[in-house]
């Protein structure tokens, strides 16, 4: 009896360690678990990677309405170039994109009619001279009752008519930029060039050389960009929301995807056929972007604002399709603790994203507003 009870004994001895050796690894396992569901950061590593903690701010963000629009210039920047006469294109050095100033030659147009009307000029102008003294001398010869007042008022009426006919020949000369003093001096020229009336730089190109062109003939298109503006079109129903002054975000989205600032300076007084209004916007720091005529715009104009509880977008990231944000659970010591939180964002802007689900955190959570791509992005 007593060899059977040292025989059990050790057998039970053996039972009890085993026991306390497996509950021991199933701690530490949990403990294990437990630590790879959280994320630990070092003071060091906190400081080297520049992080930052945060929490919920209140933040304002816009009530807005969405339009759609284009990048345009004022018409006084867009000039159409034509002919007052019809002619045919000697030359026409310049292309799309070219840029002119103020006052140079585009193209030059050839017409016999440009010789026909410089010679009549000549004629008229030779025979002013005449007709004016001839003039005087009736004048003269009236005070004095040796002339009849036919003979007066004709000669009143050829001097005025000549005067009149004098000036309109000079007037269709300068519309030709043909020198009416040139003439005079006996230089006639068949072929006209026509000047930039204002510097930009060249859009459109409509003749080749040796076409004819008339007075209604689109030759040339300039515009000058210094001066842009945003051309946008607002719905019926929003108009009413739309005032001068308030702050315009835009894109260009064929471009990129940076924001632009704009203010309203003029709403529409007149519905379009697809009952939108026009609304003109001025652009901030214009000069420091290189935008160009015709750029579709997506934009939205800031009519009100809200405040609402937000997170810099910086401390949400997108895993697997799903919003992030680390948590703060403690610091010991010289280590971070966090772990995961699913949030929904109901909008961004500024930088700030709206957190929707706000209500499961306290007021006091802290989170990890920077640096938190390092730890979870990838």
């Amino acid at each position: 009896m007593k060899r059977n009870l040292y025989k059990i004994v050790p057998l039970s001895l053996v039972f009890t360690l085993f026991s306390c050796s497996e509950k021991n690894n199933q701690s530490d396992k949990d403990e294990s678990e437990e630590i790879m569901d959280g994320i630990q950061v070092t003071q060091a590593q906190f400081e080297q990677s520049k992080m930052e903690l945060g929490s919920l701010e209140e933040k304002p963000f816009p009530v807005a309405v969405n339009v759609n629009g284009m990048i345009d210039v004022p018409p006084e920047n867009r000039a159409v170039i034509n002919s007052t006469m019809g002619g045919y294109i000697k030359t026409t050095p310049l292309l799309i994109g070219d840029k002119v100033r103020k006052g140079q030659a585009l193209v030059t147009i050839e017409n016999p009619e440009f010789v026909n009307l410089q010679q009549q000029y000549m004629e008229i102008n030779e025979q002013l001279a005449y007709l004016k003294a001839e003039y005087d001398r009736q004048v003269t010869m009236k005070a004095e009752n040796i002339t009849s007042q036919k003979s007066y008022l004709k000669a009143e009426s050829e001097y005025k008519t000549a005067v009149a006919r004098h000036t309109g020949l000079d007037k269709q000369l300068r519309m030709l930029n043909i020198s009416p003093a040139a003439v005079r001096a006996g230089t006639i020229s068949s072929i006209v060039s026509i000047y930039a009336p204002i510097s930009g730089s060249i859009t459109k190109v409509n003749v080749t050389k040796g076409s004819y062109v008339s007075p209604a003939t689109e030759i040339l298109e300039i515009i000058d960009n210094d001066h842009i503006h945003l051309e946008l079109s607002v719905f019926e129903k929003d108009i009413m929301k739309i005032k001068k002054g308030q702050k315009i975000d835009f894109k260009i989205p064929e471009v990129s995807t940076e924001t632009f600032k704009a203010q309203v300076h003029l709403v529409g007084t007149v519905i379009e056929d697809n009952r939108t209004i026009k609304v003109h916007g001025h652009l901030e720091n214009e000069s420091s972007h290189n935008f160009l005529t015709g750029m579709f715009v997506e934009a939205t104009v800031i009519t009100d604002s809200t405040f609402a509880k937000a997170l810099p977008s910086e401390a949400i990231i997108v895993v697997d399709e799903v919003l992030y944000i680390l948590v703060l659970d403690k610091k010991d010591g010289d280590t971070y603790y966090f772990h995961q939180e699913k949030v929904v964002v109901k909008e961004t802007y500024d930088g700030f994203s709206v957190i929707e689900n706000k209500a499961i955190f306290k007021s006091n959570t802290q989170f990890l507003t920077k640096g938190v791509f390092n730890l979870i992005g990838e």
